[in-house]
């Protein structure tokens, strides 16, 4: 009896000592959030990884000592000179990751954060905002059909879900275009008693998008302004910072390459993976592929991306096809995409199994494509996913191949000439932070 009676006591001095340090470890992380000027949480279905870049190089270039975290494509952490860190992850990623960025490099001196949002489904969107970000700026990029087994089948209720991050009397911004969907949003911002402002990519001029050495969209520099006319940032910074800004590992640079004495221009298009992006994408790059170039798509398949090989592959009978001349079938689900392709009246000759039931090596895949094109020009189309091993060794070899070429994302952000003007104001940050005291203004820490 007295040994059950010391078990359960001890069980409750565990409980409770638990709860203290999870309330100290809440206090703590509400108190950074509470120092900073500006939060910002982007949220949204395509671009969330580029508007976090281009939103937190508008506030470094407008004065703000800013930390930005990405979760796109390659997670990264974006210091206030711009400098990137790659996150190392020891297991499956978790929304608690952005308690732990914020633990670690909102310090003393940091004055904004921009923060793309990783939470899918709606509990979690909202969980998010309420309790880890706390934003006073929410941005939704746009409303696409994505993510449907979690958010909703409808455009109209995944609005509904991407709205959970809208802050409470704060600005909801969105670059979303249609009407409707913007309404509904507005009406969400209403409810939480925030400001709503829309993003209008027709207020972006042609000359603005000019400094950019990658494919970027109108709607995603919009966004970027419109932060920067509520935060007081010139437009003249605000474009100065999105042309300095480092791009996401997955956007979309052209470049041509010589593969078994073709001429191939390779499109990774992997980032975007729902149909009206990928559409979209192609038709404004289209105008920039020679007429006679012979065009191959790659459907990249991820095992645990089903649905959107399925989404891919009826694509492939119907918006797809007018770009398209033959299709590379990379990763898993060959058997499925390639019936729904046939059955769709895409010829079998045009459909080409190089994925898991190959297995190809790197020489087999150059040769296919090179056989492909009976000219002497072709265009490689790269789609849907990232990650499978037949991609992965096309894109190393096309990285071997650019040499000096290739951009290094984190070499690239260590470029003094990206560094923001306003420089002197963070090296007065990091005296702060060093001396452990108030070393003065920043002008006189400048001098």
């Amino acid at each position: 009896m007295a040994g059950a009676v010391v078990s359960i006591s001890l069980l409750w001095v565990v409980t409770f000592a638990l709860i203290a340090i999870w309330g100290s470890s809440v206090r703590q992380h509400q108190k950074r959030l509470e120092q900073l000027d500006v939060r910002v949480h982007v949220n949204g279905i395509r671009g969330k990884s580029t508007v976090t870049r281009l939103v937190s190089s508008v506030l470094r270039e407008g004065g703000f000592v800013t930390v930005a975290k990405t979760t796109g494509s390659a997670a990264r952490v974006i210091g206030p000179l711009g400098e990137e860190s790659r996150i190392v992850r020891h297991g499956a990623a978790t929304i608690n990751e952005q308690i732990d960025i914020v633990k670690e490099h909102v310090t003393t001196g940091v004055e904004a954060l921009v923060i793309e949002c990783m939470a899918v489904r709606p509990i979690y969107q909202e969980y998010s905002q309420e309790y880890i970000v706390r934003s006073d700026i929410t941005v939704i990029t746009n409303v696409r059909l994505d993510h449907q087994e979690e958010m909703g089948e409808t455009l109209e209720e995944i609005a509904d879900s991407l709205a959970l991050t809208t802050p409470r009397q704060g600005i909801l911004i969105t670059a979303e275009e249609r009407p409707e969907l913007r309404a509904r949003l507005a009406e969400h911002a209403a409810a939480r008693e925030s400001q709503f402002v829309y993003a209008d990519a027709a207020d972006v001029l042609d000359e603005d998008m000019k400094g950019f050495d990658y494919l970027q969209f109108k709607e995603n520099v919009a966004i970027g302004l419109a932060l920067a006319d509520i935060l007081g940032v010139s437009r003249e910074a605000a474009i100065r910072g999105m042309w300095k800004s480092v791009p996401d590992v997955g956007v979309v640079r052209l470049r041509s390459y010589d593969i078994r004495g073709k001429q191939v221009l390779w499109v990774p298009m992997f980032a975007a993976n729902d149909q009206e992006s990928v559409v979209m994408t192609l038709q404004t790059l289209q105008a920039q592929w020679p007429d006679d170039a012979t065009v191959i798509g790659i459907l990249n398949n991820r095992r645990d991306r089903g649905r959107c090989a399925e989404l891919f592959a009826s694509m492939s009978t119907d918006e797809l096809r007018p770009f398209l001349d033959h299709t590379l079938l990379f990763g898993a689900y060959e058997d499925t995409v390639e019936k729904t392709m046939l059955d769709g009246g895409v010829p079998r000759d045009r459909v080409h199994r190089m994925g898991d039931t190959v297995d190809p090596s790197l020489d087999q895949i150059l040769d296919k494509i090179a056989s492909l094109i009976p000219g002497e020009r072709g265009v490689l189309i790269g789609m849907v996913n990232i990650h499978t091993h037949q991609a992965e060794v096309l894109m190393e070899h096309f990285e071997h191949e650019a040499g000096e070429e290739h951009v290094d994302e984190i070499e690239a952000s260590f470029d003094p000439e990206r560094q923001p003007e306003s420089r002197r104001r963070l090296r007065w940050a990091a005296a702060r932070r060093g001396l452990g005291a108030d070393p003065g203004t920043p002008a006189e820490i400048a001098r």
